[in-house]
């Protein structure tokens, strides 16, 4: 399977047509994750102490635990999340939350280091941005740590079309510059 973790709320979203030009023709083969129409649960202690107990007892039969288990049964993701604020919807990170799982997506060695469970050998980061992307640490780096530390998948990339609310950007040229790149 691959994945398509898709944090774009606008219908027309710049970055969604530059993520679908990556992913191919070949949509069927990708499942979509739709990230703004999900009510992720919240994470207070009472959702953390639960969670832990049965992270102990290894039972991983509650659907809080299927966001997990397809990015570790992933293939290859693609993430697409438009560049707000100098970093991405706040909905990304609630879905990094729950797909962090101890026992899922990754596990502790004897001496303390995470060591990842996904099977995904590649992870694409895609944004796109009204004016620059002052520093992709924020956004993709961020991705890319929890990618490379916690789950183990050995290649990331990023793909951004930058200044495209610029006045007087050419804004089909910048996207068709960066879908090239793709």
């Amino acid at each position: 399977m691959k994945l398509f973790i898709n944090a774009c709320v606008r219908k027309g979203s710049r970055t969604r047509r530059l993520a679908e030009v990556h992913m191919g023709a070949d949509r069927e083969a990708w499942k979509e994750v739709y990230l703004p129409s999900i009510d992720f649960p919240r994470v207070d202690e009472a959702f953390l102490t639960w969670r832990d107990a049965c992270i102990e007892k290894g039972d991983y039969s509650s659907p809080v635990f299927d966001l997990a288990k397809d990015f570790a049964a992933a293939e290859e993701i693609v993430v697409a999340a438009p560049f707000w604020d100098l970093s991405f919807p706040s909905t990304l990170k609630q879905y990094f939350e729950q797909v962090c799982v101890l026992g899922i997506t990754f596990i502790y060695t004897e001496d303390g280091q995470p060591r990842g469970l996904c099977r995904a050998k590649r992870l694409t980061y895609v944004t796109t941005a009204g004016g620059p992307v002052y520093s992709a640490d924020y956004g993709y780096g961020y991705v890319r740590a929890l990618a490379t530390i916690f789950y183990g998948i050995p290649e990331t990339r990023l793909i951004k079309a930058e200044n495209l609310d610029i006045l007087g950007a050419d804004v089909e040229a910048l996207l068709k510059a960066a879908m090239e790149e793709a």
